[in-house]
């Protein structure tokens, strides 16, 4: 029986990767375990009956507990969410990693946030040996992760994955102007900033509209979005929403802005190119490893943000073009055959 362990993830890109996921694994006959953090008990995928569903509230000695008390269950582990299991297990163990917060942390978090992502960093290191191999989503994460962790390069594949979205039947008309950004409102995602450019680019045009997707616990964010929004500037936040939702609305904007400071994968990045949107991308590795954008601007500089916004006022702005693609069912393949790597 194949673990598949996800007690680390609940919401954002990471619980879109998850649903996405399982609803691959459960196509295949293979017999499955799933250890789930208990706050997505009934918000995931369907799960057929013959396999097994363990939720558990996330932690270290909970987690260890687990895996003491069953892992002579399971032929191979797959642990979806960066940490490897807490005990060295006799079964060959894949472990995921997308957070490019324990590389190195953005100097835009508060100094606790940068405690506690230092005490992840050290509970990482101490667990990495646990682990057979790791995946990541680019060549660049898998530099980085060798490198922090003197990691051997043949213990590291890159194997990006993401869902496609499917066709929508009623014809939807895309708005001129219009700039989407999906992201939730952790401080290196860059919201401030963003707001402040788009605020500045707007006064000076009179033109554009930006689409935000905020919700939870972000109250400063959403305090400064009404406040705009009462001054008059065109800034919509829609909140979490559903797949189809988020589609469409990938589908009416003409371009998608990401202002994100680091990233491991960029999802929103590949959406919004399935969906036909423009790119204006942060001047920074990641995107590069996604695609190549239809104009770049340096995150750091609200100005340079802005200049970026203007060049999307001229007709010749050229198309975004993907570099990537979607390595789904290698990856199942990897986990659910009688052989490895």
């Amino acid at each position: 029986m194949i673990l598949i362990d996800a007690i680390y993830i609940n919401n954002g890109g990471g619980k879109v990767l998850l649903d996405y996921l399982i609803c691959e694994l459960e196509k295949t006959d293979t017999k499955i375990f799933y250890l789930l953090d208990s706050r997505v008990r009934d918000k995931h995928q369907a799960i057929k009956s013959k396999n097994q569903i363990y939720y558990l509230e996330a932690g270290i000695s909970r987690r260890y507990s687990f895996y003491k008390n069953r892992t002579a269950e399971f032929s191979k582990v797959f642990c979806f969410g960066n940490l490897p299991p807490n005990i060295k297990l006799t079964s060959v163990v894949y472990t995921y990693f997308h957070n490019p917060m324990y590389l190195d942390v953005p100097k835009e978090f508060s100094i606790l946030d940068r405690i506690k992502f230092q005490i992840k960093i050290m509970v990482l290191r101490h667990f990495k040996v646990n682990t057979s191999f790791w995946f990541v989503q680019s060549s660049l994460i898998k530099l980085k992760l060798q490198k922090k962790f003197n990691i051997h390069p043949d213990q590291v594949k890159v194997l990006p994955f993401y869902e496609q979205f499917g066709s929508l039947t009623e014809d939807i008309i895309r708005e001129k102007f219009t700039y989407i950004y999906v992201s939730n409102g952790t401080p290196h995602k860059n919201h401030e900033r963003l707001i402040d450019a788009f605020c500045q680019f707007y006064n000076r045009n009179q033109k554009g509209k930006l689409i935000l997707t905020l919700a939870g616990d972000y109250s400063y964010l959403l305090n400064l979005i009404s406040e705009k929004v009462r001054e008059g500037y065109p800034i919509e936040n829609i909140g979490y929403v559903d797949r189809d939702t988020l589609h469409e609305q990938y589908l009416k904007s003409e371009f998608l802005i990401f202002p994100s400071l680091t990233e491991s994968f960029g999802l929103g990045l590949i959406e919004a190119i399935e969906c036909g949107c423009k790119v204006i991308g942060a001047d920074l590795p990641y995107t590069y490893e996604i695609c190549k954008p239809s104009v770049t601007f340096d995150p750091i500089s609200t100005n340079s943000i802005i200049n970026a916004f203007e060049k999307t006022l001229n007709e010749e702005i050229r198309e975004t073009i993907p570099e990537i693609k979607n390595n789904v069912q290698e990856l199942i393949n990897i986990v659910t055959s009688a052989k490895n790597i």
